[in-house]
């Protein structure tokens, strides 16, 4: 390999450090003030400010905001749903697994700048109108759904008790989003048990 070689694949690979930084910097922001304020009051030039990005490499990372709006939610989903399972998987017993994911739910709506669910949100803001932030709204919840009716098999319990969990712990986030408490969750759970226990 010659110099100019070098050179040439080492600066391929600081412009491709230099991307990832702001494409991290720009999510970083577009994640604080999308959960925060909302999607559609927040433009462009506000994901700038707060991430210290041009306008320009914005525009080159995300050509359109509904792409950044999408890959906000591709990002929030994969850390909810690890936190999800990493405390979860604290508990060594399937029905106690369970019951943990509304124990979960709680510690979540008692987080400072709780603002209820952000795929709920994103979806009443621009469901009818961007059919992938919809997709990506719908792929999320599957998502859960699926790792709820996993907990569900785990524990020999019967499979429609999949979708009753499911509506619980959607309740659970519209009510605290709503109404800043986190009392939905233990209430939510408290009903999840119950149903447990009238199944065994």
């Amino acid at each position: 390999m010659d110099g100019t070689t070098a050179r040439g694949q080492a600066s391929g690979l600081a412009r491709e450090q230099a991307l990832r930084l702001a494409r991290e910097q720009a999510l970083d922001a577009a994640e604080e003030l999308f959960y925060g304020r909302g999607v559609q009051s927040v433009g462009m030039d506000d994901i700038r400010g707060a991430s210290g990005v041009s306008l320009k490499r914005l525009y080159q990372l995300f050509p359109a905001k509904e792409q950044l709006v999408v890959a906000y939610l591709e990002r929030r989903d994969i850390r909810w749903r690890r936190r999800l399972a990493e405390h979860v998987d604290r508990q060594v017993e399937p029905g106690q697994r369970l019951l943990a994911v509304f124990d979960w739910l709680g510690q979540w709506f008692a987080e400072p700048g709780f603002r209820g669910c952000a795929w709920i949100n994103s979806y009443g803001e621009l469901g009818a109108t961007s059919p992938r932030v919809n997709a990506q709204v719908r792929a999320h919840k599957q998502a859960f759904r699926a790792y709820l009716e996993a907990l569900v098999t785990d524990a020999g319990l019967p499979a429609p008790l999949t979708d009753q969990l499911f509506l619980l712990s959607e309740g659970a986030m519209v009510t605290a989003g709503i109404t800043g408490s986190v009392d939905p969750a233990g209430q939510a759970g408290v009903a999840a048990r119950l149903l447990m226990e009238a199944q065994r």
